[in-house]
C-alpha cells in the first residue's frame, strides 16, 4: 500500500494537472511517440489525431489521483481499461515505457511542483496503479488460453465472406485459419482486429463489436464506413474474402446479463446497433421468452442495418421492435413510450454516438429509471455520460 506521505505529495499535484488539462497527455503522447516509435503500432492515432485518447488519458490521472486514497472506487474503470488493454495486446514492458514518460512530461511541464520527493511519490503512485493492471490483463490473459478455442496473442483468420447490411455497414465473417473451434463470448462484447492498411504507415489495431450471438465457429463484426476512417475504409474497399488478418480474443466489460430473467431494452443509435444485434440473437436463442424491446435510431431508413432480420426475429411475441429514422420522425423521443417500457425493473443497454447515449440516459432517468439499471458502452476512449 501507499505511504500516507505519498498520497499526500500525489494529491497536492491535483490543482495543477486541472489547470494544465489535456496538455499533460498531448505533451506525454507527443514524448513517447518520439522516444519510442514501435508503439505506434499499437495505439489508435486516429484517436491521438481526434483528441479523444488524450482527454481520456488525463480523466484517467486526474480520476485516479483525486481516488489514490481509496483505490477500490476504481474497479470498474480498471476492468474497462484492463479489457480494453488485452485487446491491444498491452504487455508489462510497456508499462515501464509509459511510466518513464508519464513523469518525465510532469517533470518538464510543472519543475516547480513536481520536485525530487513529488516525482518520487508519483512514481510510486503509478508503480502500485501499474501493478493492479498487469495482474488483471495477466489473468484475464491467462483465461482467453485456457478457453475452449481460446488463444493467447494473435491467431490467424480468414474473412469467408462480406454481406452488405445497409447503406453504410458491411458485415464480415472471419473464420480461423487452423481450423479450429473458436472461443465464446459473451454478448455485446468486442474483438480485436490487426491488419496494415495500404495507406497507412503502421500497424493498425481496432477494436468492433461482435454482432452476432456466439457459435464456437466463426466470428462477425459489422463495420460502417467512415469516410476519414482509415481501417474502416480498408475493410471496405480492400479486404477481399480469403485474405488474412489477425484476431484478438474477445473482450469487454459491457455485456447482457443472460442470467437474469429482467425485461430488456436495447437502445442504439447508428452503428451501435452492432452489440445489440448480439445481444438480440443470444435473447432467442438462450431465453425466449424473457420481454426485449429493441428501440434503434439512425438517419434514414437505408442506413437501417439488419432491418430484416429483426423483423423476422419480431415474430417472437416477446420481442416489439421501434424505430426511428432522423429525417422523418427526428431524434428518439420515449416519453410517447412510457406505458410500454418497463421502467420499474428492466435494464436498458445503450450503444451509438456519445450525445444519443446522454440524450436517451437523461431521458430514461427523468422516466424514473434507475441508474443502476442503465448500461452503455462508448466506442473508442471511454467517456462517461
Amino acid at each position: 500500500m501507499l505511504s500516507a506521505e505519498t498520497i499526500s505529495l500525489v494529491k497536492a499535484t491535483l490543482p495543477v494537472l486541472a489547470n494544465a488539462g489535456t496538455a499533460v497527455t498531448e505533451h506525454f503522447y507527443q514524448r513517447m511517440f518520439a522516444h519510442n516509435p514501435e508503439l505506434k503500432d499499437i495505439f489508435n492515432l486516429s484517436h491521438q489525431k481526434s483528441g479523444r485518447q488524450p482527454a481520456a488519458l488525463f480523466a484517467a490521472v486526474a480520476t485516479y489521483a483525486q481516488h489514490i486514497e481509496t483505490p477500490e472506487m476504481l474497479a470498474a474503470a480498471v476492468e474497462r481499461i484492463a479489457q480494453k488493454h488485452t485487446s491491444f495486446l498491452v504487455r508489462p514492458e510497456h508499462y515501464a515505457i509509459v511510466g518513464e514518460h508519464l513523469l518525465a512530461t510532469l517533470q518538464e511541464l510543472a519543475p516547480d511542483t513536481f520536485d525530487a520527493a513529488t516525482s518520487a511519490a508519483w512514481a510510486q503512485a503509478y508503480q502500485f496503479l501499474a501493478g493492479i493492471f498487469i495482474d488483471r490483463e495477466g489473468t484475464l490473459y491467462a483465461l482467453h488460453e485456457r478457453e475452449q478455442g481460446g488463444w493467447a496473442g494473435e491467431r490467424a483468420f480468414r474473412l469467408a465472406r462480406k454481406e452488405p447490411e445497409s447503406e453504410k455497414v458491411t458485415s464480415f465473417y472471419f473464420e480461423p485459419l487452423d481450423g479450429g473451434p473458436v472461443m465464446d463470448f459473451l454478448p455485446g462484447q468486442y474483438i480485436g482486429i490487426k491488419v496494415k492498411p495500404s495507406q497507412g504507415d503502421y500497424q493498425e489495431i481496432r477494436q468492433y463489436s461482435l454482432s452476432a450471438a456466439p457459435n464456437g465457429k466463426d466470428y462477425r463484426i459489422s463495420v460502417k464506413r467512415e469516410d476519414q476512417g482509415l481501417v474502416s475504409r480498408y475493410l471496405h474497399d480492400e479486404l477481399a474474402p480469403g485474405a488474412q488478418v489477425a484476431l484478438i480474443p474477445p473482450a469487454g466489460d459491457f455485456f447482457l446479463d443472460t442470467q437474469s430473467q429482467w425485461p430488456v431494452v436495447l437502445v442504439s443509435g447508428g452503428v451501435g446497433l452492432t452489440p445489440m444485434m448480439s445481444m438480440l440473437e443470444s435473447l432467442c436463442a438462450q431465453q425466449p421468452g424473457r420481454p426485449v424491446q429493441f428501440l434503434h435510431a439512425c438517419e434514414t431508413a437505408a442506413q437501417h442495418s439488419f432491418k430484416g432480420r429483426q423483423e423476422e426475429l419480431a415474430e417472437n411475441p416477446w420481442l416489439t421492435l421501434h424505430s426511428w429514422y432522423n429525417d422523418q420522425q427526428g431524434l428518439m423521443d420515449l416519453a410517447p413510450l412510457r406505458s410500454q417500457l418497463p421502467l420499474g425493473d428492466g435494464h436498458f443497454y445503450l450503444c451509438g454516438p456519445i450525445p444519443f447515449m446522454a440524450a436517451i440516459k437523461g431521458q430514461l432517468l427523468g422516466l424514473g429509471v434507475a441508474e443502476g439499471r442503465i448500461h452503455y458502452e462508448a466506442f473508442g476512449p471511454h467517456a462517461d455520460l
